[in-house]
């Protein structure tokens, strides 16, 4: 590895961030010149390094030898003037604009006329920070994500003052050091935060207007959407202080109520960071919930039989998952081609039986699309009978009126046809122990059972589609292309796939289709389908590349 034009850098900042970002660069063979404001903070540095690279070498991710040349590269000082003689400073103080503007002074002061100034903040605009200084063409963004030793992603800013030789040095040194940069403009959260801190807050507007519960969320987005981390788990391990300033930057810039955050700032205001404090969305000091509460998880019940009407992907997934387990399937004939075309079993096969609505008196639960004869269905279900209305987008309650038994019915949606996760929604006609005997018939079939109320994207979509959606707009915008947008998130936030590439699997019309129920529903312009998206859907497309 190797720094390119740079062979001595500055770091200004060694909390657990900038002494990662000193690590990264002693392991690339460079010079390092640490600075923190006095010698307590200096000796937290120190131990922040130590600390890293020791855990590095009982991993076996190092030898003790190469332990001592990275810490040997490294000099600790309390001294600006130390970083007189480095080509580059990195800035990595707290996400303050007064604090870091302070710093580039200084910095602008003391380094060489030629030396490029870069600031690691997440979020504030580059261009304010740079104006602090007599040499603004000079100064850029560099945005290390956390653990910098681990994360592959760097975001390279530029602002429209910066010396595109400065930028090209910098994306030089960052692709020497092992990582990806990604170089783009200056806006507000730049590729990752902007498009991740939007799903956060959004799923935290969700928590606060009873939408469904933490736990019911933080599944969803794990089972249902393939994430590493639920929402929740994710803001408390990031500290919901840094989230309130990132959202902050956010919405100073966007205006968009999406980025408000009356609840965030409340848990801040009140001491609750996440884990750093050890209570934020969860107390962190409290034994785990039972297994199974509050969100059903699969159990060992005896699999139920299951009635299954229509053609919808969530109702013939159900009724599979019955015949896979071990359960009885009574489906109409529409079903029955698409459900078989689910299964490869022959013992399964078996166990479905074809039928008209009559036939399904003794189903415990009976899973329709709204195209399926409903009263006739609600007619014939037996007494202790759940009706479940498939839907892709929600809203049901007309249709659960339709079966007229709405005491008996819920909404029903599997956000992928081939996964584990089933919602469950609850109108406002649904009746006491509905929603509790649906989520225990579920999970008798091997699924996780997550509950939320009837709105438009239930859980899952809700939270995704607004997110691939600003991705859309920020292509659409030329703020980054296709492959720099996927790897900001898929290398930056640890997602498994890139928005776009989630776009193309998922398919842009059932984009455009959920994000207008959104629309229709909230009545809030940023979740209107990108005009990128229906530009692409009128033209028949079903990906952006």
């Amino acid at each position: 590895m190797t720094g390119g034009s740079f062979s001595k850098v500055g770091v200004v900042g060694l909390g657990t961030m900038g002494a990662g970002i000193a690590e990264v660069l002693a392991r690339g063979g460079l010079a390092v010149v640490g600075i923190e404001v006095g010698p307590e903070a200096l000796e937290r540095g120190r131990g922040h390094l130590e600390s890293s690279t020791g855990r590095a070498v009982k991993r076996g991710r190092l030898t003790e030898e190469a332990r001592r040349e990275i810490l040997g590269r490294v000099t600790l000082s309390t001294e600006f003037a130390d970083l007189g003689d480095c080509d580059l400073v990195i800035e990595a103080v707290p996400e303050r604009l007064d604090l870091k503007r302070r710093v580039f002074a200084e910095l602008d002061r003391v380094c060489r006329d030629d030396a490029v100034l870069a600031t690691n903040t997440s979020s504030l605009p580059v261009t304010e920070i740079a104006a602090a200084t007599a040499r603004p063409a000079q100064v850029v963004g560099v945005h290390f994500f956390n653990p910098a030793p681990v994360m592959k992603l760097v975001e390279v800013i530029r602002t429209v003052l910066t010396d595109a030789g400065a930028v090209a040095r910098v994306a030089e040194l960052v692709t020497g050091l092992g990582k990806t940069p990604v170089t783009v403009g200056d806006r507000a959260g730049f590729v990752a935060n902007r498009l991740l801190f939007g799903y956060l807050n959004q799923a935290t507007a969700m928590l606060e207007n009873g939408h469904a519960t933490r736990d019911d969320i933080d599944t969803a987005m794990t089972v249902g959407a393939g994430l590493p981390m639920g929402p929740f788990t994710l803001m408390d391990l990031i500290g919901l202080d840094t989230c309130l300033e990132v959202l902050e930057a956010v919405h100073a810039e966007s205006r968009d109520r999406r980025h408000a955050l009356p609840l965030l700032r409340e848990l801040v205001t009140a001491g609750l960071l996440g884990r750093k404090t050890g209570r934020g969305f969860y107390d962190h000091g409290a034994a785990p919930a039972p297994a199974g509460q509050p969100s059903e998880r699969p159990s060992e019940a005896a699999p139920p039989t299951v009635g299954v009407a229509g053609t919808d992907p969530s109702a013939l997934a159900v009724a599979a998952a019955c015949a896979r387990a071990g359960g009885r399937v009574r489906a109409t004939a529409d079903a029955e081609s698409g459900l078989r075309a689910l299964l490869d079993d022959s013992a399964a096969l078996a166990r479905i039986e074809t039928g008209d609505p009559a036939s399904f008196a003794d189903c415990d639960l009976i899973v329709a699309d709204a195209s399926a004869p409903l009263a006739a269905l609600g007619e014939a279900a037996g007494p202790d009978a759940v009706l479940a209305v498939a839907s892709g987008t929600g809203p049901v309650v007309e249709h659960a009126a339709a079966t007229g038994r709405p005491g008996a019915a819920v909404g029903l949606h599997l956000p992928e046809p081939g996964g584990t996760l089933v919602e469950i929604a609850t109108t406002v006609l649904t009746g006491p122990g509905t929603a509790d005997r649906a989520a225990a018939l579920v999970a008798a079939l091997g699924l996780t059972a997550v509950r939320c109320r009837d709105r438009a994207g239930f859980i899952v979509d809700a939270l995704r589609f607004p997110y691939l959606n600003d991705a859309a707009a920020m292509l659409a915008a030329g703020y980054a292309d296709a492959d720099s947008i996927d790897a900001a998130m898929t290398l930056g936030c640890g997602y498994p796939a890139g928005p776009v590439a989630d776009l193309d699997r998922l398919g842009l019309d059932r984009a455009v289709t959920v994000l207008r129920a959104l629309y229709a529903e909230a009545r809030e312009a940023a979740l209107a389908p990108s005009p990128l998206l229906e530009e692409h859907v009128r033209a028949g497309r079903r990906t952006l590349r």
